[in-house]
């Protein structure tokens, strides 16, 4: 059972079939989330002078650590957009929760870096980071996503 008919229409309707059957795929966008999504009332828990271990505890194990004037987590996050099925990722959004500690092990600060405007921004502290060794680091990590901005 098939469909009947000239060999001309036979082709053509399967042409029409395989095309419509390539543009659902190819039609299908994909947003995803990537590494660490952290939920508001797991970082309430988490406050200034918390202990390093207590973090570890409420938060997990961070996605990198640094040493800026004492230890830093750091847990990343990205938000991706595939526009057709075929092409690769691109990523849209990035946001850093940045855990700093002091010389005793205890939570000085804590940072939820992102972009706005094109520039990295702490969306806790509604500041932008101030020049130095933090803002290079945190700078470094939305290179990509920066120079995308441009």
């Amino acid at each position: 059972m098939g469909i009947k008919g000239s060999p001309a229409l036979v082709r053509t309707a399967g042409l029409i079939v395989a095309s419509a059957l390539a543009l659902g795929a190819a039609g299908c966008a994909e947003d995803q989330s990537k590494g660490y999504v952290f939920s508001e009332s797991a970082l309430q828990q988490v406050s200034v002078g918390s202990s390093q271990e207590q973090v570890l505890v409420v938060l997990g194990t961070p996605s990198t650590t640094a040493t800026l004037k004492g230890q830093v987590f750091y847990y990343i996050s990205q938000k991706t957009h595939r526009p057709v099925a075929f092409m690769n990722p691109k990523i849209t959004d990035q946001r850093v929760l940045a855990i700093f500690f002091d010389q005793n092990r205890r939570v000085e600060k804590i940072a939820d870096y992102g972009l706005k405007d094109g520039r990295v921004f702490d969306f806790r502290n509604q500041v932008t980071p101030t020049a130095g060794q933090e803002q290079n680091f945190i700078e470094h990590m939305f290179k990509g996503l920066l120079s995308n901005e441009e």
